[in-house]
């Protein structure tokens, strides 16, 4: 599909064209050790302290083996959707730079530039009905026609087409999705059983582990390339849970969702990135962990959707000197900037200046390590915090709640008549570093505005922060949604909103009429 993102890696002011960004292109990614597919013996006669190098060998038994399973995804989209999706009307981008325009300029200045979500595949046809197309990779994971792919590729999908490596094509369903982790399921109908690929169940792979991956670039079809992997528990600032294993098998646009699979034809992550400064591959890609991939995708088959356990406090890292000023030797944990009111984390005794440097005995080594560790707690179980206080250690058990997030925002669109046109988000760290958002503000952003809608025609834009409705505070869309619909209870012609605009307040009367 065209990419969900041309993230900002490095960049100065100036060029545009030039900048250097992350492109989201390809799935969710899974990571496991596998052996070299072939020990080369050191020769007897070279005096060397070091094991020679594995000869290069064919990939082709494995290739054979998993290759049914992969598949390549066309996605139809209707353009009116995705234009109140995206904030603006269907018109074209210069290609990979849809994201990258909407992180650097913002929700309003993308009206300028903006076209609907099409896909990883450049050149995204246009007709008189206005109906994108774009493509993507996916892989077969259960013979009953279940099949993982990335979240960017079918987000705001009206048809989604399924083509199997022997050209047969099918109409699949979406299972459910999850915009956190960009991982998706879907399932098709063959009437038989689907050759199909597991994930790995090792842990994570060796850095210097061969990869295989296999899929869709450019929707040229069955692609396979090959390399090792380079790192791991890459950021690229897609979300809260970035852990992406970084590997050099050249993937592209349409790459999306595919497998990276170790040398035993076992997933070990789904493609979902690159790191560009041109569009294509520079050998720098992102795959998400199949540790991750695993549990997500058991969750959607299950119910179509993702819980997460949730603290409710605001963390930032810990530097040299932070930690320096705690009494600590070294730089570790999450230290808590805002203890939300009421949350569990509140309810615990969690105090704002308090580090987070343990979760059930597991070690918070940095603050990317926390979201991780507490999402992976169901909701509703209680937890063991190790915090450091005051100079020592001390532990509290928590009851953990459910993550507020994309539940909340599908809440609020479906009181689309009452809340004209506006997608809402709670604040968290990755939105408020999006809409440069401090600390000190609660509320919940505003982070699209359909251009016809009576918000927009109130001024209200991507990045306004809601702060009350009806003169109640509100944190998350689910509290929005409630006090409109409150007022549209009581028959009131107009809600009261208090919105806060940079660094402003002012108070907005929107009517409780459709847009």
């Amino acid at each position: 599909m065209i990419p969900k993102a041309m993230r900002p890696g490095t960049w100065k002011s100036g060029n545009l064209l030039a900048t250097v960004g992350i492109l989201v292109l390809a799935g969710y990614g899974a990571a496991v050790s596998g052996d070299n597919p072939a020990q080369a013996k050191t020769p007897e006669n070279v005096a060397s302290p070091q094991a020679a190098l594995p000869a290069p060998v064919s990939f082709s038994s494995v290739i054979e083996r998993v290759s049914p399973a992969v598949v390549s995804i066309q996605v139809t989209q209707d353009a009116p959707a995705v234009a109140q999706m995206r904030g603006g009307p269907a018109a074209r981008n210069p290609d990979g730079m849809e994201e990258f325009l909407r992180r650097f300029f913002g929700e309003d200045r993308m009206r300028q530039f903006g076209q609907p979500h099409g896909g990883d595949t450049p050149g995204a046809r246009r007709g008189p009905s206005q109906r994108p197309m774009g493509s993507g990779s996916g892989f077969i994971v259960d013979p009953d026609g279940y099949i993982v792919t990335n979240d960017h590729v079918v987000r705001g999908a009206a048809k989604i087409t399924v083509t199997m490596k022997d050209g047969k094509k099918h109409e699949a369903e979406l299972i459910g999705r999850d915009s956190l982790t960009d991982l998706a399921l879907l399932k098709v109908d063959a009437g038989k059983d689907l050759p199909h690929v597991s994930f790995t169940e090792k842990g994570k792979p060796k850095v210097g582990d061969w990869v295989v991956t296999i899929g869709n670039p450019f929707g040229l079809g069955h692609t396979v390339t090959a390399g090792i992997v380079s790192a791991h528990h890459r950021s690229i600032g897609q979300g809260p849970y970035d852990d992406f294993i970084q590997i050099d098998a050249p993937i592209n646009r349409g790459n999306s969702g595919g497998p990276a699979f170790n040398t035993q034809g076992q997933v070990i992550g789904v493609n979902t990135a690159i790191f560009s400064p041109t569009g294509g591959s520079v050998g720098i890609g992102f795959a998400i962990p199949a540790s991750t991939a695993r549990d997500v995708i058991a969750q959607l088959k299950d119910s179509g959707s993702v819980e997460r356990g949730w603290l409710g406090v605001q963390i930032q890292a810990v530097t040299e000197d932070v930690a320096a000023s705690l009494g600590l030797e070294q730089p570790k944990g999450a230290l808590v900037s805002k203890v939300t009111a009421g949350s569990p984390a509140d309810r615990a005794g969690v105090k704002r200046g308090d580090l987070i440097v343990g979760v059930d005995g597991k070690d918070v080594s940095s603050v990317r390590t926390l979201p991780r560790l507490v999402a992976a707690v169901a909701p509703g179980r209680t937890a063991q915090l190790t915090l450091w206080r005051k100079g020592e250690e001390r532990d509290v058990a928590v009851k953990v709640g459910q993550r507020p997030g994309p539940q909340q925002v599908a809440a609020a669109e479906q009181s689309k008549k009452l809340l004209l046109g506006m997608r809402l988000q709670t604040l968290d760290p990755a939105t408020r570093d999006r809409f440069n958002i401090t600390d000190d503000v609660d509320g919940v952003v505003i982070t699209t505005v359909h251009p016809a809608s009576n918000a927009a025609a109130k001024g209200l834009s991507a990045g306004d922060v809601i702060l009350e409705v009806a003169n109640e505070p509100v944190l998350s869309p689910r509290d929005v949604v409630a006090q409109v619909e409150a007022a549209g209870r009581a028959s009131r012609k107009a809600v009261l909103f208090l919105i806060r605009k940079e660094a402003e307040q002012r108070f907005v009367a929107l009517p409780l009429r459709e847009a």
